[in-house]
């Protein structure tokens, strides 16, 4: 039984799955949308949201918390400074995933994610 058991392994070592996450979450928080596959969306999704979340929160324990995930300096300013303000009044939920279709190559199914509310956003 897998009871309580959350997150997916997506076929990758602890080691592969903590670094292709981190890699994701610091492109999606820099970028503010970026594509990928539905399972690695839904696992970013969780990540990111955190993110965002301690960036709401302000203090230097949280900052120091963010900078052990997000890759960069300039995303962690970004996620603490802009982000934080912009969603300072919504409770959570700071992304969206958006299923595209498939993958040319194998068929992978493919989903867009973004943040709700971004700079240039058509939505």
């Amino acid at each position: 039984m897998r009871h309580r058991k959350d997150g997916g392994k997506l076929g990758r070592t602890s080691s592969h799955r903590k670094a292709m996450l981190r890699n994701l979450v610091t492109s999606l928080l820099d970028e503010e949308q970026i594509r990928t596959t539905d399972a690695k969306a839904k696992e970013l999704r969780r990540v990111a949201d955190r993110m965002i979340t301690l960036g709401k929160r302000g203090d230097l324990h949280a900052r120091r918390q963010a900078l052990a995930v997000i890759r960069s300096r300039e995303v962690t300013a970004k996620v603490f400074d802009e982000l934080a303000e912009r969603y300072r009044e919504r409770p959570g939920g700071y992304t969206r995933v958006l299923k595209i279709g498939s993958r040319v190559g194998d068929a992978a199914p493919m989903s867009v994610v973004e943040l709700v509310d971004r700079s240039g956003s058509t939505s």
